[in-house]
């Protein structure tokens, strides 16, 4: 495992086959949740908004997408035709495109998934009071 202090390092330190993947990936994360947090957690990135939203890291044949949502995947079947998938993790082989559009639709869910969490647990804060 890498100890990377932040996700540059991270990146810095893969190779250069997967440094552009981790890099069009990064971008897609902070552009569809431009208010989440970025950090490294369990030395991998990760991004935070109302709790784990999404990450990413490497894996021998390419990169890999951390839904932090094991229903997520599945859920999308059929939009992962060529890809695999398990539990909470897309795997993207080198030579792949990375499916854009599917990762923004996941993170967009996540966002609302995590926003209906955060909802709940200040509804049931306040009903304890």
């Amino acid at each position: 495992m890498i100890n990377a202090k932040n996700v540059d390092d991270f990146i810095a330190t893969q190779s250069d086959a997967v440094i552009a993947m981790l890099e069009q990936l990064r971008g897609i994360i902070l552009k569809t949740a431009p208010g989440a947090e970025e950090l490294v957690s369990y030395g991998v990135p990760c991004y935070k908004l109302n709790g784990m939203l999404v990450g990413f890291g490497v894996q021998k044949k390419g990169i890999s997408f951390y839904t932090m949502s094991t229903t997520t995947p599945a859920a999308h079947k059929s939009e992962l035709t060529g890809y695999k998938f398990s539990g909470s993790t897309i795997h993207i082989n080198l030579g792949q495109k990375i499916p854009a559009t599917l990762i923004k639709k996941i993170i967009h869910e996540r966002i609302k998934q995590n926003a209906d969490k955060a909802k709940k647990k200040k509804k049931n804060e306040r009903k304890d009071e």
